[in-house]
């Protein structure tokens, strides 16, 4: 056999050499991309800064925050062990558990092992992964959070966010697309939420409701509802709804604790209806001031279809006007003025104060309520005389307050409003609120007549206990019982105990509005809640600073001697902080022994924990000032 001279010896061994080289390149090619990660595709979609959730005066109620999910690839980890050894503590979760876990996900993609870490506990994580080369084996998705400084105050105002980015209730929910503007295909990278100022004011929240609170704890009910709203403005101060629920922990919080009440309940408020029912037969010229009742403890009358109304009264009040109606809260000289107007007319003059329309407030699910109609089924001749003593009409606390608006304004009311101001993240006001007042539905002399009544009601009548003395206010109480939802009718146990109230009577700022539902023992109005009334009342008096009839008067040569700042020492245990003025806590913020909350401006009236309570790295002094 005869060799092809082209395959001599020295050209195959060059051949075996390229051969072999070329192997070797393509041998270290591919080892060197297996060895290095490779890239992570990232797609550059726009980050979402929403907008913070302020009081009146800048307090910030609703923060923005990121959170993270962590996330784990066990077969991706050589050392369980180490890992869990150093993952568990920061986690706070038991190191068996957390090896259990890992164990048992083996073969598994991944595995999450904490969900909602804050930001802090994440910047330690990803120092720990970044140190033992885990990054590859543990993955931190982030998810948008919010964090509620205040915790329960105004809670169903403010609403919160769920994890997914989105308003659930309250403020955040229906001011979704100015706190957090959607994403549209041209959006900027960074796309910026406006901040919500509400008309709340976060001080004289806090104070009314610990005043709530208590009325709540003292009469042992079931709920309790309170605004405090300005009169010429609408705006409200104060929003109260109890029982109510810390936003940080909001999913844990039973139906009962979300309820937003002032809006979404709707009741038959009983007496307190009376100032609405008596202002609509006096505009209307049905009755007038000087007109005379007589009640002798029960309003019978039989129509010509044989139909028998009959209306108790509590008392025999003899001959009395309009005035002592009020005063004395009488069903049966009601039931007479009633008889005086028609039934159309009556129920068209009702809806003009804003009953069965919803208010309009900026939060979801508002009530309508119910006002009748000659034609609905269950109309008959006694709905006439029921409604005008506040029974067989249903309203919201909001609708009662917005109604007592009119009455404050010379017969005009004025569109209630949560939001104060809009502004852009750098602070631009991109909307103020403007009062928005609604037609003329009374005469001004029949508002300042209903005003003068409930003056006297606060003085001598029902509401006597609501009087505040130095300054003057008018109210009117009620008390009503619920329906039965179960039997039909009306309980015989569970009653609304609700008073309306505004002042200054002179020149009406405010009106407040409590509603205590289902007290145990005593539920008559003038006993539960105009006390309460009293109380707050004086309250907003002192924090809004408006003149007192009894404020002493001084005489000063004008000039001030300011005290410097006396050094506070935090020690072992907790200092006694009651009396010190604000300025002096301001140099507790700059140490780190523990953490320090400052509640309201002026002087320390309470504190928590109590002072000598032991120190420890965990310690947070909150002080409570007036």
């Amino acid at each position: 056999m005869q060799v092809n001279g082209f395959l001599r010896k020295n050209r195959v061994k060059v051949l075996c050499f390229i051969a072999a080289g070329f192997s070797a390149y393509l041998i270290y090619t591919y080892g060197k991309l297996a060895l290095v990660k490779a890239p992570v595709s990232t797609t550059t979609s726009p980050s979402v800064l929403r907008g913070a959730i302020l009081d009146k005066n800048g307090k910030s109620l609703a923060i923005s925050t990121n959170y993270y999910d962590v996330v784990v690839s066990p077969d991706a980890l050589k050392d369980l062990q180490k890992f869990a050894s150093a993952f568990a503590a920061p986690l706070e979760l038991n190191y068996d558990s957390l090896l259990a876990t890992l164990t048992e996900s083996k073969g598994s993609n991944y595995v999450y092992i904490k969900r909602k870490i804050d930001q802090n506990t994440y910047e330690i994580l990803r120092g720990i992964s970044d140190k033992n080369g885990w990054i590859s084996a543990v993955r931190f998705d982030r998810i948008p959070g919010r964090i509620y400084p205040e915790n329960n105050l105004a809670s169903q105002v403010i609403g919160y966010m769920g994890k997914d980015g989105a308003g659930l209730s309250g403020i955040e929910y229906t001011q979704q697309k100015l706190l957090s503007p959607p994403v549209t295909p041209d959006a900027p990278i960074e796309i910026q939420g406006k901040n919500v100022y509400l008309t709340i004011d976060a001080n004289l929240q806090f104070k009314l409701e610990k005043i709530a609170r208590d009325a709540l704890v003292k009469t042992q009910a079931a709920s309790l509802m309170l605004i405090a709203a300005e009169a010429k403005t609408g705006e409200i101060l104060s929003y109260i709804s109890l029982p109510s629920t810390n936003l940080n922990e909001y999913t844990q919080a039973s139906m009962d604790e979300m309820k937003d009440r002032p809006a979404t309940e709707s009741y038959e408020p009983g007496s307190v209806f009376k100032i609405f029912s008596i202002a609509s037969f006096l505009d209307s010229g049905a009755i007038k001031e000087d007109d005379i009742f007589l009640c002798d403890g029960i309003y019978e009358k039989r129509t010509n279809s044989g139909e028998k109304i009959v209306i108790k009264c509590l008392e025999h009040h003899g001959w009395i006007t309009a005035r002592d109606a009020l005063k004395y809260s009488c069903n049966e000289a009601l039931a007479q003025m009633a008889e005086k107007i028609e039934s159309e007319q009556f129920l068209s003059r009702i809806r003009t104060f804003g009953f069965a329309s919803k208010t309009g407030i900026e939060l979801p699910g508002e009530t309508a309520g119910a006002v009748r109609n000659t034609s609905d089924r269950f109309w008959s001749a006694r709905s006439k005389p029921t409604i005008a003593i506040g029974q067989e009409i249903s309203v919201s606390a909001l609708q009662m307050v917005q109604g007592a608006t009119a009455i404050a304004n010379g017969g005009v009311p004025v569109k209630l409003t949560l939001i104060k101001k809009i502004t852009s993240q750098g602070g631009i006001e991109e909307y103020i609120h403007v009062p928005q007042y609604k037609p003329q539905i009374l005469k001004d002399s029949t508002a300042k007549y209903i005003l003068s009544c409930m003056e006297t009601v606060a003085k001598s009548g029902t509401g006597s206990r609501a009087n505040l003395g130095d300054i003057s206010i008018g109210v009117k109480t009620g008390t009503a019982q619920m329906a039965d939802h179960v039997n039909g009718g009306y309980s015989k146990t569970d009653f609304i105990s609700n008073c309306i109230s505004i002042f200054p009577v002179e020149n009406p700022e405010i009106v407040l509005y409590i509603v205590i539902e289902k007290a145990k023992g005593e539920t008559y109005a003038g006993r539960i809640v105009a006390p309460v009334i009293g109380e707050a009342a004086s309250v907003i008096i002192d924090h809004l600073g408006m003149s007192r009839g009894n404020a002493a008067s001084l005489a000063h040569n004008g000039l001030i001697t300011i005290q410097g700042n006396e050094e506070i020492t935090i020690k072992d245990t907790v200092p006694d902080f009651t009396g010190l003025p604000k300025r002096s806590l301001l140099q507790l913020l700059s140490q780190n022994k523990c953490k320090i909350k400052i509640n309201g401006d002026g002087w320390v009236t309470s504190q928590t924990p109590s002072p000598g309570t032991p120190l420890t790295q965990d310690t947070e002094i909150e002080l409570y000032l007036e």
